[in-house]
């Protein structure tokens, strides 16, 4: 009976000191957006990509400014000149017509492109560094804050801005 009592206590005692041992996973937050927006070279992808959206843009307006530019004077004429003009005159305005909104969808796709091969390795620099001041600091567990309902233990984000130099 002295030994299941002893067996017993050894027992719960091995319980308590792995519940505790659970309990105890060290747990840190981390503003992955707000790092990302305030990194140097996030900002400068940006520019880049409002760049280039500023090109696509001006090509854009350049060629609806010419398709309108045609129509009108394709209206204008259409009553001195014969009908199968007029019917190579629409299929040329519907032809660019399509050609304009190719366009626009290529450049659409081209700069969601452009901005995941310019923001992938970036967020590979933060994850990186997001790992290593955690592993650093003991942090079994790093979270991004933005995806939390509650974020009331540390705080890493000053710490990794440091990591990366900004």
């Amino acid at each position: 009976m002295k030994q299941i009592k002893t067996l017993l206590i050894a027992t719960l005692f091995i319980l308590g000191a792995c519940q505790t041992s659970i309990a105890q996973a060290k747990t840190a937050h981390v503003d992955v957006s707000e790092i990302m927006a305030k990194m140097p070279a996030m900002l400068e992808a940006q520019k880049q990509l409002e760049k280039l959206s500023i090109t696509y843009d001006a090509d854009y307006k350049k060629m609806a400014e010419e398709f309108k530019a045609k129509l009108a004077k394709y209206d204008a004429e259409a009553t001195t000149v014969s009908e199968a003009i007029n019917g190579e005159r629409q299929k040329e305005v519907s032809d660019m017509q399509k050609r304009i909104q190719e366009f626009g969808q290529n450049a659409q796709k081209e700069l969601q492109q452009k901005q995941e091969d310019i923001t992938k390795p970036i967020y590979e620099k933060v994850r990186a560094s997001i790992q290593k001041v955690g592993k650093a600091k003991g942090y079994q567990y790093v979270l991004d804050a933005s995806t939390l309902l509650l974020a009331d233990g540390p705080d890493m984000t000053a710490d990794v801005k440091k990591d990366l130099g900004f």
